[in-house]
């Protein structure tokens, strides 16, 4: 049975690692690139981006790996190993709790403020360096925990697949 578990714990690797990806691309050069036009151009650059990201292939992995972790887990505890449990427990932990629900409850609701901004006011101006730091810092706890999901994926499938 094991070997049956190989496949949905090596597909929610690949799919957490293309969720990953897009993490370290916003704390390494996107969000710096914002800042480069000013705060205004900044704020309207990042409006874009919090509109355009609900039509991507990242969203979907985003909200698809929320509702496929608990299944996989579900799948693996009765049908695996003691460490190969642990894997599958611990990458779907830290998806659950350190990217999707950071997403949520942090980088989500620091973009709603922006969003109600007038553009055209100094409040933009002031807010800006805020929610860049605000931002930035819970896309950086993305970046290294998507990381470490993936890692623990990949363990779960190695370990699966070598029992």
């Amino acid at each position: 049975m094991p070997a049956l578990l190989v496949p949905p714990a090596t597909s929610a690797a690949i799919a957490c690692a293309l969720r990953a990806g897009a993490f370290p691309s916003f704390s390494d050069f996107v969000t710096r690139s914002l800042q480069k036009p000013g705060r205004r151009g900044a704020v309207e650059a990042m409006l874009h981006v919090n509109r355009e990201v609900f039509r991507t292939l990242f969203i979907a992995l985003l909200v698809g790996g929320a509702a496929i972790s608990p299944l996989i887990v579900l799948i693996a505890l009765p049908h695996s190993d003691n460490a190969a449990r642990v894997y599958v427990l611990a990458g779907s932990a830290i998806y659950l709790v350190a990217v999707f629900a950071v997403t949520l409850l942090g980088n989500v609701p620091a973009n709603i403020p922006l969003d109600r901004l007038n553009r055209h006011s100094p409040e933009v101006v002031v807010y800006w360096p805020a929610f860049y730091s605000g931002w930035t810092n819970y896309n950086h706890i993305r970046t290294v925990r998507a990381a470490a999901a993936v890692i623990c994926y990949l363990l779960a499938s190695l370990t699966l697949a070598a029992s």
